[in-house]
């Protein structure tokens, strides 16, 4: 996990959390003092944050935290949900390669291996969020539908629509631990239906395994609620 990957987790994070307020500007050098990082790692995080629509920039080309729902949050997953279900069932019709396999298996046991420790510190949370990341793109790019990748990559521009985007945020509830085993064993089943030429189960399996996104979705929005009650000052960054 390079520092740049480790600044975009951190900043993703912070937004969801509602540490910034819709339409706040975000300085690069006060992000970096924050984050004990050089304003190189934060830019390009700005970057991806712009690609994945949680910041946009403004006619000076400031950064500025992007207003929007809970409601465009969770039609972005269920939209994924069934674009990556597309995808898995092509690959289980087109049969699995022995690289894929192997790159797929390569996944599941880092996933594994992070999540036996403790899956909410922060190495293991980041290490888990780039291989989630990279088990998606491998049966996207498995699928060899380029209509489809034009149109998964057009919806992860929309907020938290990116596969890793509404993983757990990192806390110590029990709750969210609980929630990434879950998420895993999904791949774990995935990849066995994939692996069996089952096209349906994997389809099946791949909008399912969405469901842990909006849960998460649903679990943030509730602590923002409790946040907002004990601190009324503090302003949440989807809108109302």
């Amino acid at each position: 996990m390079n520092l740049q990957e480790t600044v975009l987790i951190q900043l993703r994070d912070l937004i969801l959390r509602g540490e910034f307020a819709p339409g706040q500007r975000l300085a690069e050098q006060q992000l970096a003092e924050r984050l004990g990082a050089s304003r190189t790692p934060v830019r390009a995080a700005l970057v991806a944050l712009e690609q994945e629509g949680l910041v946009e920039a403004n006619e000076t080309g400031k950064y500025l935290v992007r207003r929007f729902t809970p409601r465009e949050v969770a039609d972005a997953i269920a939209v994924r949900g069934h674009l990556e279900g597309m995808a898995a069932r092509l690959v289980a019709e087109h049969g699995v390669s022995r690289q894929l396999q192997l790159d797929l298996e390569a996944c599941l046991e880092e996933g594994d291996r992070l999540l036996a420790a403790d899956p909410l510190a922060y190495d293991n949370y980041a290490g888990y969020a780039a291989m989630n990341d990279r088990f998606h793109a491998l049966i996207l790019e498995a699928s060899g539908n380029r209509a489809l990748q034009r149109a998964i990559a057009l919806n992860n521009a929309l907020p938290f629509a990116p596969a890793s985007a509404m993983l757990p945020m990192q806390s110590t509830l029990q709750q969210d631990r609980d929630w990434m085993l879950y998420a895993h064993r999904q791949h774990h089943m995935l990849f066995d239906a994939l692996r069996r030429g089952e096209g349906a189960r994997a389809q099946a399996l791949a909008v399912e395994h969405t469901e842990v996104a909006q849960m998460n979705l649903r679990l943030a929005l509730d602590r923002r609620s409790e946040t907002e009650r004990v601190m009324p000052a503090i302003r949440l960054v989807v809108g109302r």
